[in-house]
């Protein structure tokens, strides 16, 4: 059995940017189960927060009975698609683009269920069935059912014959190699439908084309609108670079503070696109939230799902935890984890237990303050305070314990931390 209405339920979150007609594609969902792909090319070795919204996709299609087929792009990430780009991408060699769809393939499990039965996600990698095409093999099966009319009418083409660069043949090939992949899905799959962002519409149609013309079947597509942030600034880039999925390129405490800063505007707008929770529960917590919204409740929804669906409900109470000791909670009722987590994300020095004496000197040396007579003075002027406490004069930095035998935790002011750790 799947979820009726799924198609209006997308709709209603600002998901559905174009779509092949909306009442069949509506009709087909609630009729039976459909299998459906996104592709997710491997230009790099994580995924980011920008292609969150094909994963969440795919998740709300299994949750909804149907079956998610996420596509790794082996053979179409070595050629580079130029949808939405203004030059052509550097090409990526074999080992890179195998390495890549490996690191992606384990990020695409927490998202999608692998052993769900008759909605089982499956992953598939069109290298597979891309790779040992000949060429001749290629035109004549593909290339001899799309005509150059119809991929010089779309719209990705277009801008990329008119920009500076202009369009290399292998990028125009591009949209010929994704619809061989739908078709193929199809044939092998019984994959019906394709999504992805706005920019995919003109690969997506040609896709369906190339079904209808080679197998006498019909297929659909739809897509959704490319985030973007309400400055004008692409959602998922910071002033440090792109938020990743892979903890080790973007901390877990650094994504959840992704969310958490979020402008009120955008946070509101992107909450029913990324949350899993019902419309009637958002439109709630919409509501509280615009009550008061300096307790930023959006924020903390987006921050606690999806930090929890990336990276585990274990890491996204960690994360939540060290934000809560970073703008004031008490560090001494914070567990183990939570400061593991803090010593991640602000500045270390490993002491020996002897020199917790020398306050002023051990202060000025791992720059919480710019000398001794800086210490002085800032400890005189009770801007020093030692696991959250005050630290007063004559007091040495041990003073109010050590965390979890490991860990001294010193502010400045409202928001200079540094953390001492004892050396083992």
């Amino acid at each position: 059995m799947t979820q009726k209405g799924l198609f209006d339920d997308l709709a209603a979150r600002g998901l559905i940017h174009d779509s092949t007609d909306a009442a069949t594609l509506s009709a087909r969902l609630d009729a039976e189960p459909i299998g459906i792909y996104v592709g997710f090319d491997p230009t790099a070795d994580s995924l980011h927060v920008g292609h969150l919204l094909g994963q969440l996709t795919l998740r709300r299609f299994q949750l909804a009975g149907h079956r998610p087929f996420p596509l790794a792009g082996g053979a179409t990430g070595m050629v580079g698609d130029p949808s939405g780009k203004s030059e052509e991408r550097n090409l990526l060699d074999r080992d890179t683009l195998q390495h890549n769809v490996e690191k992606i393939k384990n990020q695409l499990s927490r998202l999608l269920d692998f052993s769900a039965g008759a909605t089982s996600a499956t992953l598939v990698n069109n290298a597979d069935w891309t790779a040992q095409i000949t060429a001749l093999d290629f035109l004549r099966d593909v290339g001899k059912y799309i005509t150059v009319n119809q991929m010089m009418a779309k719209e990705s083409v277009k801008n990329r014959l008119t920009s500076e660069n202009g369009l290399s043949y292998t990028e125009f090939s591009y949209m010929l190699l994704q619809a061989n992949d739908f078709r193929h899905l199809c044939a092998t799959h019984n994959v019906e439908l394709q999504m992805g962002g706005s920019d995919q519409w003109g690969n997506i149609t040609a896709g369906i084309d190339l079904i209808r013309k080679s197998m006498s079947r019909s297929a659909f597509g739809a897509t959704w609108p490319l985030v973007t942030r309400s400055d004008g600034q692409k959602f998922g880039k910071t002033a440090g670079g792109a938020v990743w999925l892979d903890a080790q390129r973007t901390s877990p405490y650094q994504f959840r503070q992704f969310w958490m800063q979020m402008p009120d505007d955008d946070a509101v707008r992107y909450v029913p696109q990324f949350s899993l929770q019902s419309l009637d529960e958002l439109k709630s917590v919409i509501d509280e939230h615009n009550g008061a919204p300096e307790r930023r409740i959006v924020q903390r929804l987006l921050a606690t799902e999806i930090t929890t669906m990336v990276h585990g409900a274990d890491a996204a109470r960690d994360a939540e935890a060290a934000a809560d000791i970073l703008f004031g909670a008490d560090p001494t009722q914070a567990s183990f984890e939570a400061l593991n987590v803090v010593a991640a994300e602000v500045p270390t020095t490993v002491v020996g237990h002897d020199q917790f004496d020398d306050v002023f000197g051990l202060l000025a040396s791992a720059g919480v303050v710019t000398s001794t007579s800086d210490a002085r003075r800032t400890i005189a002027q009770k801007g020093i305070k030692v696991n959250g406490v005050v630290l007063e004069e004559g007091q040495t930095l041990a003073a109010h314990g050590v965390l979890h035998d490991k860990w001294v935790l010193v502010r400045k002011g409202k928001t200079t931390y540094h953390l001492f750790e004892i050396a083992r």
